[in-house]
This record gives C-alpha cells, sequence and structure tokens, in this order.
C-alpha cells in the first residue's frame, strides 16, 4: 500500500503543484489508514500481535471495553456464539463472571482473551472479509425484505398435507459469506423441510462418492422442459438430470446400496449436517409419513423408470423411495441453509468449520446444473434475469449461491404456478438489480450502476481518483474525457473539484486543453 501511494506520488509529480498536493491528499486520505494498519499488522513496524486492536479499543486508562470490542466483531460479521471465537468469548465471560460482556478488561487480560483468534479477529477488524462493510451490505438485504414482505401472491403447497398447514404471511431471509460472516432477518429460526432444496445437496454427496463419470451413467444433464414429477425420460431411457424428482429416485439409488436402509438415511443426514457446519438439521417423522401417502406420481415414475432399466442394476426399489422420502423431509431453517449454501460458495469448504466437505470440481458440476435446472420449468428464466445457482423446493425454501462470496437461504411458504416461493423469486430478482450479483454483470458496463459488497466504497471513490491522477499526469485527453461521463459527474459528487482544477492546469502546462 506504501509502495503503491509512493509510486502515484512520483507519477504525477506533486512536489511543484499545490493543486496537485490538495488532491493528492484527497486521494490518499482514502488508503493511508488502512496502509498504516496493514504494515503494523504485517510486521513492517515491530509491533506483537493484538498490538493495533488493543490500542484502537483501549480507554483512557488503558482498559478496553469488551462490549465495545464485540460490537465491532458483530459490525464485521461475526456473531457471539461463532464457534472460531469460542476460546476468547469463553475467556471475557469468565473473567467478567456474565454472559452479556459489560464491562472492561486490562491490557494483560485482553490479549491473554484474544491471542488465540488473533489471526481471524484481526482480518475481520481489519477489513479483509469478502464483504468489507458487512453492516452496509445487511442494510440493504434487510431493506430487500421489507420490500419482499407485503407480497401475498401464490399459494401454499397443499398436495402434502404437512405443507399445507404452514402460514403464509412466513418469510424469513439469512445470509452466510465464505468468511463466516452472518445475518438473518424475519423467521430465520423457522423449520421447514428441504424438500426438492435437498438434490443440490444429495448430488454433490453422490458425487464425492461415486464420481461423475458413474453418476452420470444413470442420469443426465439437460433441463428436461417438463414440471419436475413429470413421466419422462431423455432419449437413453434416463433422468434429464439430478434436480428432478426421476434424478434424484436415482441418486438414492446409487447412495450406498449395498447398506441397511437406516445407515443409508444415517449416513445422508450427517453429511448434511457438515455441509451445514453443524447448524440446525433435523427431521420432520410427520413429513416423511405424509409424503410417503401421498406419493402416488413418485411410486408411478420409479415404476416408469424401472420398466425402462433406468436404475443401476439390483436396485431395492422401496429402499430408494424410502430414501427420497427421507431426504426430501430433512429439516431445517434458513440460518442454517444459509451455511449450507456459503459451503457450496466456498468451494466445498464449510466457512464456519474449514472443513472440505466437496472437492472444488465437485462443486463446479452442483453449481452449473443449479444454474440450468434448479428451478423447475422457471429455471432458463431465473438463469437469465438473475444469473445465480440456486434450487427451489415446494416449502418455499430456495438456496441461492454466489460463488466465493456468500450463500443465502430464503423461505416463504406461498408458491407461484411453476412451485416456486413467489417471495423467494422477487427477493432474488431484486437482489441482482441493487448488487453485481449476476454471472454475467460486466464490469464497466451494467455493474456500472449496481453496488459491488466486496469492496469499500471507501476504495471505489479512491481508485477512481488515481485513475483521473494518472490520467492527468499523462496528459490523456480522451480518458479524461471517458471519466468525466462515467462515472465523474462524481468529480462534483464525491467533492473532488481540487482533481478537476490540477487537470485543466496540469495540461494547460502542456499547452494542451480539456473541454
Amino acid at each position: 500500500m506504501t509502495m503503491f501511494i509512493r509510486v502515484c506520488q512520483r507519477s504525477v509529480a506533486i512536489d511543484g503543484c499545490l493543486h496537485l498536493r490538495r488532491a493528492f491528499r484527497k486521494c490518499t486520505c482514502f488508503f493511508g489508514p488502512l496502509s498504516r494498519y496493514v504494515n503494523s499488522a504485517s510486521g513492517t513496524h515491530s509491533v506483537s500481535d493484538g498490538d493495533v486492536i488493543y490500542q484502537t479499543f483501549k480507554n483512557e486508562d488503558g482498559n478496553v471495553s469488551v462490549a465495545k470490542f464485540i460490537a465491532a466483531l458483530k459490525e464485521a460479521g461475526f456473531r457471539v456464539k461463532d464457534r472460531r471465537l469460542q476460546e476468547t468469548m469463553a475467556n471475557f465471560a469468565q473473567y467478567l463472571q456474565q454472559e452479556n460482556f459489560e464491562g472492561f478488561v486490562d491490557e494483560t487480560t485482553f490479549r491473554r482473551s484474544i491471542k488465540k483468534n488473533i489471526v481471524l479477529i484481526e482480518k475481520a477488524l481489519r477489513g479483509d472479509f469478502v464483504i468489507p462493510e458487512f453492516s452496509q451490505f445487511t442494510k440493504h438485504i434487510e431493506e430487500i425484505y421489507h420490500k419482499c414482505k407485503p407480497n401475498s401472491g401464490g399459494k401454499v403447497a397443499d398436495y402434502i398435507p404437512q405443507l399445507a398447514k404452514f402460514d403464509p404471511n412466513l418469510w424469513g431471509v439469512a445470509v452466510c459469506s465464505v468468511d463466516g460472516q452472518r445475518f438473518s432477518i424475519g423467521d430465520d429460526k423457522e423449520h421447514f423441510c428441504l424438500q426438492s432444496v435437498s438434490k443440490c445437496l444429495h448430488y454433490p454427496i453422490v458425487l464425492e462418492d461415486l464420481t461423475a463419470e458413474v453418476v452420470h451413467r444413470y442420469v443426465g444433464r439437460e433441463p428436461s422442459g417438463q414440471t419436475f414429477n413429470y413421466l419422462h425420460l431423455n432419449s437413453q431411457d434416463r433422468p434429464h438430470n439430478p434436480m428432478l424428482n426421476s434424478g434424484a429416485l436415482v441418486l438414492c439409488a446409487l447412495q450406498k446400496p449395498e447398506w441397511p436402509l437406516a445407515d443409508r438415511c444415517e449416513y445422508v443426514q450427517e453429511k448434511f449436517k457438515h455441509i451445514a457446519g453443524g447448524e440446525y438439521i433435523g427431521f420432520s417423522n410427520a413429513t416423511f409419513l405424509s409424503e410417503r401417502e401421498t406419493a402416488d406420481k413418485n411410486y408411478a415414475l420409479g415404476y416408469y423408470m424401472n420398466a425402462h432399466k433406468a436404475f443401476p442394476p439390483n436396485t431395492n426399489l422401496m429402499d430408494t423411495f424410502e430414501l427420497y422420502f427421507h431426504t426430501c423431509s430433512t429439516e431445517t431453517n434458513c440460518d442454517a441453509g444459509s451455511v449450507m449454501a456459503a459451503t457450496l460458495a466456498n468451494g466445498g469448504i464449510c466457512p464456519l468449520t474449514g472443513e472440505k466437505v466437496f472437492s472444488s470440481q465437485t462443486v463446479q458440476h452442483t453449481l452449473s446444473l443449479m444454474l440450468s435446472c434448479g428451478l423447475y420449468d422457471y429455471s432458463g428464466q431465473f438463469a437469465f434475469h438473475v444469473g445465480l445457482p440456486a434450487k427451489s423446493g415446494v416449502s418455499g425454501a430456495v438456496l441461492i449461491v454466489v460463488p466465493k462470496v456468500c450463500g443465502m437461504m430464503v423461505w416463504s411458504p406461498p408458491l407461484d404456478d411453476l412451485g416456486n416461493s413467489v417471495r423467494g423469486m422477487q427477493f432474488c430478482k431484486e437482489l441482482v438489480s441493487l448488487f453485481d450479483f449476476h454471472n454475467y454483470d460486466l464490469k464497466g458496463a451494467s455493474s456500472g450502476r449496481k453496488l459491488d459488497p466486496r469492496r469499500r466504497k471507501a476504495e471505489v471513490q479512491g481508485e477512481k481518483v488515481v485513475s483521473l491522477l494518472y490520467a492527468a499526469s499523462y496528459g490523456d485527453v480522451t480518458a479524461l474525457r471517458r471519466w468525466g461521463f462515467s462515472p465523474l459527474d462524481e468529480a462534483v459528487r464525491f467533492d473532488h473539484q481540487a482533481c478537476v482544477d490540477l487537470i485543466k492546469h496540469h495540461l494547460q502546462l502542456q499547452g494542451k486543453t480539456i473541454q
């Protein structure tokens, strides 16, 4: 960072120009504090671990307010019960003899308390998480949540009696970044069944066990163009893709067929828990029984597939049905679901535990199919308008993946005519209209009007100023004109009049003019 500033300083030759010096000070005000922090944290200066943090939070007496320190961690996206901060929080609670963390600790206690988690804490407070201004990001998510809440469209699924009992007003949203930053709002702790969302989680489990080559001998990779439970196979008499009921039945047939059924069910359940980082994963026996009693279409589909030899040899069809109903009846909530989505967003590594649950190639295959086939008959429209891998279920859940950034789970029981959550679909559209999360948002084009939560506001503004300074130093009139149109009407908006003045002055010295 320091070297970057020095290079800028030399390249624009600010020493002899007062206007240039003033504008450069505006530029470095964005980067200076960060530079000092990075230098300190990286050891450029001889400071011990936690020194910068202690100096930041100490009061006049040299003590640290634990509540203030924890508030800063929360703003960065941590939760008090985050297991990655377990040692730090336990030390504070033990010293203060209370769990609300009201009180002060001295320097020695503070340093000892944060020592085991110092790397993670420094990264968070330095703003080096994937979403550096997490509190600002969550304010936007909250606004979208409230914008979608009045939407009363759709109807709760009633073909499975247990699903019909849900209140249509329930609405929850949760976010987990690939660095474990978390936010949730609404009915985020309410339990619901995964239903078809389980397909995008079961598929990578089977891939890891058998490889993609084996799995795709029995199931295709193409959208079907039909409803999720339609009695239809592809030209090779195979299910079109694993995100359909037919494809999910094949996955169940492939999953440890030599094991007893109870062990197979337990195995999948445990895998789901690993994906969720130990967050809530349960099982609804009532939904399981209800689904089994009303599964005529699934039974018909299974026997149709069996007649066309779509299953692996020696498949026990009844066990396959039972395992399928079991995976669909797996319970979770928005909070845990967002962690599962974040594990996929993070290349198969759970952000809360650091466990590598899936290989990066397995995740690549999974996200590709989620993008092309994850939203039933709406998959093409969703890929066009939203451009993110996602999977919906008739319980009203939608699991959304923003690769390398975050995972989300939204849940609202009322469904549209295609079986997708009405509020969930609105949320996704609002999300990509505000943030440049669409897979094909091109930098400098549509994304110029959108927010990029991966970058600090000051970083974006500072980058514009630095680019402007470089253009001025080289007398690049074309670049300066282009800058003036897009996006630096911002020279006025961000109060960079000094930059405009220095450009004119610099060009005049070179005998050039700018209109």
